[in-house]
Formats: structure tokens, sequence, C-alpha cells
């Protein structure tokens, strides 16, 4: 891979946690807040996978809630997966560092 063309670094924290199952598919997305309707079916996929979760035996997944400000001062929140072993951190909250790097496309 070539050299970024510019990077950025941006410091924040992270909370280590556990969640049950499949984190991906049990979420509430923004368009499942655009009407009454949408918000039902949102509700319904989240209980179809809930139970589909509970069949299949409980899976622990350790995942860490990431928060920093972008460089524009505005609140900026992410998740990261670490699947089913827990890094090798002794605390529950942890400082970060995020780095995000540019590349002119080849």
């Amino acid at each position: 891979m070539s050299q970024p063309t510019y990077k950025i670094e941006f410091e924040g924290k992270a909370k280590i946690g556990e969640v049950m199952g499949n984190l991906a598919s049990v979420q509430l997305k923004p368009e499942d807040l655009s009407s009454p309707i949408a918000f039902q079916m949102a509700i319904s996929r989240i209980y179809d996978e809930l139970m589909k979760m509970m069949s299949q035996g409980p899976q622990k997944h350790y995942v860490a809630e990431i928060k920093f400000n972008d460089s524009m001062g505005n609140p900026v929140s992410m998740g990261v997966d670490f699947g089913n072993s827990i890094p090798p951190i002794s605390k529950k909250e942890v400082k970060v560092k995020i780095i995000v790097e540019f590349y002119d496309e080849d």
C-alpha cells in the first residue's frame, strides 16, 4: 500500500463492555424513526432477531464504545467489536487514539 497523502490523529475515550449475540442485527437506524410504520417494522425486526438469538443460545461479544471530537468540534461516537475474547486491557474505561489516513487513488 502507498504512503498516506494526509494523516490526522484524534484522542478520545472508550468504554469496554459485553453484548449478547450479533450486535449488528439488533439496532435501530435513523430511517427506523422516520414514521410510525417504519418504527413498528424496526421493532418487529429486532424482536425476530432477539428470538433467533435466544434459540441459538447466548454468545458474548466484547465491544468498545469510542467517543471523541472531530477537528470541527463535533462529537463522534463509534463502536469496535473485539469478538469473543476481551483484549488485554486492565480497565473498562481507557484512552484511545484514532488515526485517519488519506490516500490518493491508484
